[in-house]
């Protein structure tokens, strides 16, 4: 593998760009595994990743972001995504453009999703001149919220999402928020 170089912006060891359909096989294959889909109600079929590509599509073309491509600059490798949505479902919060991300098992433990994150905050404040970040995450997703501690994210609260009512191990949630300084 070799970087693209068509990021739209970078970090020390990490390219952040948008989708291309030839990213669908990785990108199946990462929301696949159970291990990296633990916290979310299951893994995703080579189809429901297709539908979720379409979906990342259509929210960088309407919005100018997305929950970007990650790869390793060094070789180019798909490590996973991390970047920013549009979130619209029912709460006291929302509309919010939020922080996400989800990394390949072997992604973990190197640092590259608070590397990454903290990019992604740094272009959604300098670049898209947005104001605040929220990101939200199931309480037993503990390395998620550990994430958001680390890249300065402050804990507002915690919900039940309206979008997990048949998952109730996952409904409870907690919701961090960073703004501009």
């Amino acid at each position: 593998m070799t970087p693209t170089n068509t990021y739209l912006f970078t970090s020390r060891r990490l390219g952040f760009r948008p989708w291309i359909l030839d990213d669908l096989e990785e990108f199946a294959a990462l929301n696949a595994d159970p291990a990296v889909m633990e916290f979310f109600p299951k893994p995703l079929s080579r189809e429901e990743s297709a539908e979720f590509l379409d979906r990342l599509f259509n929210h960088y073309t309407k919005h100018g972001y997305c929950y970007f491509a990650v790869e390793l600059l060094e070789t180019g490798e798909f490590l996973g995504f991390t970047g920013l949505a549009y979130q619209t479902f029912d709460s006291e919060f929302t509309p919010a453009t939020d922080i996400g991300w989800r990394l390949q098992r072997r992604a973990w433990g190197k640092g590259y999703a608070t590397e990454g994150a903290k990019r992604c905050l740094q272009y959604a404040f300098e670049d898209l001149k947005l104001n605040k970040i929220i990101s939200t995450c199931p309480k037993l997703n503990h390395r998620s919220e550990r994430t958001m501690q680390k890249i300065g994210m402050v804990k507002k609260g915690e919900f039940d999402h309206p979008g997990l009512q048949e998952y109730p191990e996952l409904q409870s949630c907690v919701l961090y928020e960073i703004g501009k300084e």
